[in-house]
């Protein structure tokens, strides 16, 4: 019988609090999708490779997680080498900590921004300090751009997988009324899509023009354990979740931000599940 090849979840590394924490929330994922975990470490200069603290973090994170682990430890810079590198290895999935250099509002230019929009597979970022065990609730704020489907179609691959329920959010200035009709009009055919799937869902709707305090105040208020959100190539008149407001959620957010890249296929089955 033949073995599947095992997906590839890619976790920058520096030590940090968060980096710390983005490694022990690889481990349920690797073992849900079968996976193996590479703990990437990049370094600034010679001197910096960290080979025995990475050695000792490798064989740590394998025997709690129980999957296998590696580390990759390379010269260069933390956004270009963790890009290069998921396209490398073909990362399904990378799991990032944002804290010191990986928090955009401390980066002028957006390098972490770059990160994120270069990334050549979904990435999960991490500012909260919770280890989540688990997915019981996905947050899925809506908006009318063409990638809007794809999204959908991510959140209930996910939901099916974890066990999840869907919580559709849809948020509209309160200036646009036809803008808001045809919103509120989607979230309730994507709610009926979701439970036609076997999936529990709800939805809300709700005006305001700060879009990402809405979102995020939205899922601490349900509990949600991600919020999925997707790049824009463009941001075009009335796509809210696009551009500098998918930025300032996974800013802003202590909930985990799955990010995914448009036109880009999730599916299960690259992980290895068959899902």
């Amino acid at each position: 019988m033949q073995v599947k090849e095992r997906g590839v979840i890619l976790v920058p590394i520096d030590f940090s609090e968060q980096s710390l924490l983005a490694v022990k929330q690889s481990y349920n994922l690797a073992k849900y999708t079968h996976s193996k975990i590479i703990l990437l470490h990049v370094y600034n200069k010679t001197g910096d490779e960290s080979y025995e603290a990475l050695t000792k973090l490798t064989k740590q994170s394998e025997q709690e997680s129980g999957v296998p682990c590696e580390f990759m430890n390379v010269k260069g810079d933390i956004y270009e080498e963790t890009d290069r590198v998921a396209e490398e290895v073909k990362a399904t999935l990378i799991i990032a900590g944002l804290e010191s250099h990986m928090h955009f509002r401390n980066i002028i230019g957006s390098s972490a921004s770059k990160l994120i929009r270069k990334a050549p597979c979904p990435i999960i970022t991490i500012r909260g300090k919770e280890n989540r065990d688990g997915c019981e609730n996905i947050l899925l704020p809506l908006d009318l751009s063409n990638e809007s489907r794809e999204k959908v179609d991510a959140a209930i691959q996910f939901a099916h997988y974890f066990g999840a329920s869907i919580r559709v959010l849809s948020v509209f200035s309160p200036s646009d009324a036809a803008y808001e009709n045809k919103l509120i009009a989607y979230s309730h055919q994507v709610k009926t899509l979701v439970k036609s799937k076997g999936i529990a869902c709800t939805n809300k709707s709700i005006a305001s023009d700060n879009i990402a305090e809405t979102v995020v105040e939205y899922a601490n208020k349900i509990e949600a354990d991600l919020i999925m959100i997707m790049n824009k190539k463009s941001l075009a008149v009335g796509e809210f979740f696009g551009g500098t407001d998918s930025q300032k959620i996974v800013d802003i957010s202590n909930i985990p931000v799955l990010t995914i890249q448009p036109s880009k296929k999730v599916s299960l089955t690259h992980f290895g599940t068959g899902f």
